[in-house]
């Protein structure tokens, strides 16, 4: 059985989708993983990423994210 440790959910605003990140630790050893759970309704999708692809795929969402804050002005980037 895997050793988990939550990190972080949330609930997407405009759909609903709960998203959950979690460590993944498997007992015969390797590196940790970054589970990322995604819920719609009844529907599940699980990646489990390597370190860095997590990296990539953050730093896009991230740019991606800061991007369009200021793209949308002051009101909306805070």
């Amino acid at each position: 059985m895997p050793d988990m440790t939550n990190l972080q959910s949330f609930r997407v605003p405009l759909g609903g989708q709960e998203i959950e990140l979690a460590e993944v630790v498997h007992d015969a050893g390797g590196m940790p993983l970054l589970r990322v759970r995604i819920r719609e309704k009844s529907r599940f999708t699980i990646f489990d990423i390597d370190p860095v692809t997590a990296r990539s795929w953050g730093e896009a969402m991230r740019d991606w994210g800061a991007s369009r804050l200021l793209d949308a002005g002051p009101d909306v980037a805070g």
